[in-house]
């Protein structure tokens, strides 16, 4: 389930639900090419989680809450961005090239294991 984060509020609301779950944060540019890419693993990385909460934030659009993300998690901002949420903190992250729906799914599996 992706929900796009374009409010503070929608923010915290993913956050909350990282307290029970694993949650996903991607940070997404609409006007680089790399980002691209990373957005179509990502999208289908997607399509196939199920009821994991999948946040999407376009960091040209919404830039407060891209900067929200970077302070509250302590993780240098870079588009794009994948970042693994548990508990209000984050676990996993990756950049650029690094972001595969592969790569996606193994690092929810592992937060998904460390946290039971």
């Amino acid at each position: 389930m992706v929900i796009e984060l374009r409010e503070s509020k929608d923010l915290e609301q993913l956050l909350d639900k990282s307290k029970t779950d694993p949650v996903l944060i991607f940070k997404h540019s609409t006007q680089c090419p790399i980002s691209a890419e990373a957005y179509e693993e990502f999208s289908r990385f997607a399509r196939r989680a199920g009821d994991i909460p999948c946040g999407l934030v376009l960091v040209i659009e919404n830039r407060d809450v891209s900067g929200a993300i970077a302070a509250r998690l302590g993780i240098q901002h870079e588009s794009p961005q994948a970042i693994v949420v548990l508990d209000g903190r984050p676990v996993w992250s990756a950049s650029h090239w690094s972001i595969t729906e592969d790569s996606l799914s193994e690092a929810l599996k592992d937060a998904k294991s460390a946290h039971q």
